[in-house]
């Protein structure tokens, strides 16, 4: 091993036995932490790739030389132990083999005990360090390992919440999407890209601790996706959830649009027969198509996209609104026609009932014009535009004979 110098002193045997004690239980400790810390347990034993792959293999080589120096730290200083145990007076001999192992190069590192990629083929023999020159490797292996162990912890420690987040933003959404049965090709492109991203993260979790956020911008970008395809998907089954409720309704206006169209065809019917000519609207006929509209939209039902099979059911029942509306038009222009019959007619026994008050009930005139206005007005068909010229006749006739007597 090679001079270590003047030979130590009992005491100071004692003082660096008491030293290197102290920092081998700290280094043990060290070490034991360093295994045991979150980052060493996302890291051993993972698929790795990337950056995150290579510094775990600098990171296990350093670890695996830490270990293999801590034991030949620990020999050494057992073999001083052992020598300066006893409590007897120490010899010039054994002080000064205590002094080569505890200040001089007493710790051989052999070839075979250097990893590969740190090897020299220009250093072909062993190498004898120092118990502070081990104590520095170890410091540097350490460093570098504990650094990239941390990293590792870190980089996860942002990485995991917005994973699980998006993993149950997720579930959520799938929870929604079973409820409302079928599939939904959105959702399953927005999970296979989770998957990937998840699988992507926790095999090179340091390129997320890089400075590149196009990661997490694409983790967050996913979450918005996520939420929004929850709420496409809320809203489809809420429109579900009331679908049959809404078909029911107009299916039952549909049956209305039905009876009022019946109503104007019927309408109509009497109008051709108790009026002369009359000016009537194109007859109604939207129930029937209605109702296969509504037939297609329930053989669609579980099938389509809800939030389009709403839509066609709104487009449904404001075109059931518009032809009830049309019917209900229809049959009141109808009707209005036998109205005015019968209003002339009303009119026409007000107007004679007033002659007669007047003392004008026998006039030959005033009866001529009155049967001429009742013939009208009581034959079928009636003609509406001589019945309200004879009316008419008959009033002014009344008032002009009124004035002149």
């Amino acid at each position: 091993m090679g001079t270590s110098g003047p030979p130590m002193s009992a005491e100071d045997v004692r003082d660096a036995l008491r030293r290197r004690r102290g920092e081998r239980d700290r280094l043990s400790a060290d070490l034991l932490d360093l295994e045991r810390h979150p980052g060493h347990q996302l890291l051993k034993g993972a698929a790795l790739g990337g950056e995150t792959g290579r510094r775990w293999d600098e990171a296990q080589a350093g670890i695996a030389t830490l270990w293999w120096l801590f034991d030949a730290y620990s020999r050494v200083l057992a073999r001083a132990e052992e020598i300066a145990d006893g409590g007897r007076r120490l010899g010039g001999s054994e002080l000064e083999t205590l002094t080569d192992l505890l200040r001089g190069p007493s710790v051989e590192m052999k070839v075979e005990d250097v990893p590969v990629e740190r090897r020299s083929l220009v250093r072909p023999t062993a190498e004898w360090l120092t118990l502070d020159q081990v104590m520095a490797r170890m410091d540097t292996a350490y460093q570098g390992s504990a650094q990239t162990v941390a990293a590792a912890d870190a980089a996860w420690s942002v990485l995991a919440p917005r994973l699980n987040e998006a993993e149950a933003a997720l579930r959520a959404a799938g929870d929604v999407l079973a409820r409302l049965g079928g599939t939904d090709d959105e959702l399953d492109r927005i999970g296979a890209d989770l998957l990937r991203l998840r699988d992507e993260a926790r095999a090179d979790p340091l390129a997320y601790a890089g400075g590149d956020p196009r990661e997490l911008v694409a983790l967050d970008a996913m979450l918005a996706e996520l939420a929004e395809r929850r709420r496409v998907l809320e809203q489809a089954l809420r429109i579900k959830d009331d679908y049959q409720r809404r078909s029911d309704e107009v299916a039952m206006r549909i049956s209305g649009v039905a009876e009022a169209e019946a109503e104007t065809r019927a309408a109509c019917e009497t109008a051709l027969v108790k009026i002369a000519t009359p000016v009537l609207p194109a007859l109604p006929g939207q129930a029937a198509t209605l109702a296969d509209r509504l037939a297609a939209l329930t053989t669609l039902y579980g099938r389509a996209d809800w939030t389009e099979l709403a839509e066609r059911l709104a487009d449904l029942e404001r075109a059931t609104a518009a032809a009830l509306d049309q019917a209900h038009a229809a049959t009141a222009h109808v009707t209005g026609l036998l109205d005015r019959r019968d209003e002339l007619r009303g009119r026409l026994e007000a107007f004679r009932a007033k002659a007669v008050r007047l003392g004008m009930g026998e006039d030959s005139a005033l009866a001529y014009l009155y049967r001429q206005a009742r013939e009208l007005l009581w034959t079928a068909p009636c003609d509406l535009r001589q019945s309200t010229v004879a009316v008419a006749a008959y009033q002014r006739a009344i008032k002009r004979m009124g004035e002149a007597g």
